[in-house]
């Protein structure tokens, strides 16, 4: 018996892995995000599969599900969204899991991010620019550590993505401007990246909280931040023709 934590994507269900559709066609139990994880994901499994829908479940719900799993001898699909390793809350999981001396298996999936600027059109790392990329949120419910401030953050000046945070829109612009970021800079907002009512909108910091209100975003969307979704860029060395590695000599 094996739990296998699959990481469902962003919302377009040709976008989970070719082992997650697998994995999940064969299950004889599921449990998946169902606030969360597009349904379609889950078309083509087995007839006789048991299906949860977690967000209607506490933790030591879903444990119970795994400990009679285990005495079935049934292998468990755990379908999160995007890549479970991104706020996907498995880590509390699989250490249950080992302390039951339960197999489990992680697969890596899609993350919305990932989605979002293949929406957008946009490389986030442009050389000369950025090659960094920082995946945090602001404090809520969960809080942030201190050391991980959003001002603090900001004042690297990198690709930034938020996940979770446009709720706190106005708190998240102060942040922004504070830690350094003009209110000029770049900046995109994007809804259920990948799913058929995905919305997408390229602005400025300055125009944010304006450009949620005009969307009607309430709290499911991803907001992106930097100079990489600007226009103003080098050109990559990987593939100029003065630039010669271990695969390509200089093209004189």
């Amino acid at each position: 018996m094996k739990v296998c934590f699959i990481g469902a994507g962003p919302g377009d269900p040709e976008l989970l892995t070719i082992k997650g559709r697998r994995i999940i066609d064969q299950a004889p139990v599921i449990i998946y995000a169902g606030s969360l994880v597009n349904p379609q994901v889950l078309k083509g499994h087995r007839d006789d599969a048991v299906i949860y829908d977690s967000a209607h479940l506490h933790l030591e719900q879903i444990f119970a599900i795994y400990k009679q799993a285990q005495k079935d001898n049934k292998d468990v699909a755990r379908v999160h969204t995007g890549d479970p390793s991104i706020y996907g809350a498995i880590a509390e999981q699989i250490d249950w899991l080992k302390e039951q001396g339960i197999d489990f298996e992680v697969i890596p999936g899609v993350s919305s991010f990932c989605a979002a600027a293949a929406a957008l059109g946009k490389e986030l790392t442009i050389p000369e620019i950025t090659q960094t990329v920082i995946l945090s949120r602001m404090g809520g419910r969960t809080p942030v550590p201190e050391k991980e401030e959003l001002s603090r953050l900001a004042q690297h000046q990198a690709t930034l993505i938020l996940f979770l945070s446009v709720p706190q829109i106005d708190e998240l612009i102060d942040k922004l401007l504070i830690g350094g970021y003009s209110s000029q800079t770049p900046a995109a907002i994007v809804v259920k990246a990948s799913w058929p009512e995905e919305k997408k909108v390229l602005t400025t910091i300055g125009e944010l909280k304006r450009q949620v209100e005009i969307m009607g975003v309430k709290k499911t969307a991803l907001i992106i931040i930097g100079q990489a979704l600007g226009d103003n860029r080098q050109r990559s060395l990987l593939y100029d023709a003065v630039f010669s590695h271990e695969y390509r000599s200089k093209d004189l």
